[in-house]
């Protein structure tokens, strides 16, 4: 349980508790809750100024994806091996306990999964999947990384390197950078995930729309919301007078339409909750 010195954040979790009990509750998470597993957030206090590249440049500009593939597979190695935290467990643990009916996520490390979530949307995809965008081929992240490293033998990950929310870091350089490229037609690889300029695919959103359809209340974990496709899923909530519980570090666009706000890290918040709604293990 919370510390008797956090008695006022205990109240405010007791009351979001309240507001939960007894109902099947979807779940929306947002980079907030991976910090705890190392992976910044985007836009939370402290975050770096970001300037992530487009889809259209991704697509347009050799120059870019060279850019992108060097900071991308520098960052794989820590990306790739952050574990699940608390947060993340929690949910699980209240999925299992046919509690939450499943979990909408914006990140993209897959940590829900490895947590052992079983119902887990992934509304701008993963970082474990890899595409072609001429013939379809899907590779598996982990074996297209050995290739990149045996086309590129020099390449080295540094120590205490930057991560990024998205498994990126700056390189210091690109020169002599071989792209992968699809080894079934040799066509462009793209990561399975949404790029910024990219919408998120209908049946994607359709299936996230079903699970809040499906619930009868909504916890918003780790989100600023600043995403539209965030407040869409609050407001099909809010249609339907579902309770809404939100928990994050600082203001959301939501707050205001929360029944419960509750203002602080999602790791120790969601694992009270588990708690208090009979899921402690």
């Amino acid at each position: 349980m919370v510390s008797p010195l956090d008695a006022e954040l205990a109240e405010v979790i007791a009351d979001a508790a309240a507001a939960l009990d007894g109902r099947r509750i979807a779940v929306l998470t947002g980079a907030g809750v991976s910090t705890d597993s190392g992976i910044p957030d985007y836009r939370g206090q402290g975050a770096p100024t970001r300037t992530p590249i487009t889809v259209d440049q991704y697509l347009s500009s050799e120059a870019a994806r060279r850019r992108y593939w060097v900071g991308s597979h520098l960052g794989w190695q820590a990306f790739a091996g952050a574990d699940p935290n608390e947060g993340h467990r929690a949910l699980s643990r209240l999925e299992s306990h046919g509690i939450v009916t499943g979990v909408v996520t914006q990140n993209v490390d897959g940590l829900h999964v490895r947590a052992g979530s079983r119902r887990v949307v992934e509304l701008h995809g993963t970082m474990r999947r890899v595409f072609c965008t001429r013939c379809g081929q899907v590779f598996d992240r982990r074996d297209l990384a050995q290739r990149v490293e045996a086309q590129n033998p020099w390449i080295m990950v540094p120590e205490n390197v930057p991560l990024g929310p998205d498994g990126d870091v700056i390189p210091e350089s690109t020169d002599g950078f071989i792209v992968p490229d699809c080894s079934v037609c040799g066509g462009m690889l793209k990561p399975d995930v949404v790029f910024f300029g990219e919408y998120i695919p209908a049946e994607k959103f359709r299936e996230a729309e079903q699970l809040v359809h499906s619930s009868e209340a909504l916890i918003i974990a780790g989100s600023s919301l600043v995403v539209n496709s965030g407040i869409r899923l609050l407001e099909r909530a809010r249609r339907r007078r579902l309770p809404v519980v939100i928990i994050n570090r600082g203001i959301t666009r939501g707050d205001n339409r929360a029944t419960v706000k509750v203002n602080a890290g999602t790791s120790e918040v969601l694992g009270a909750l588990a708690r208090m709604l009979g899921a402690a293990s």
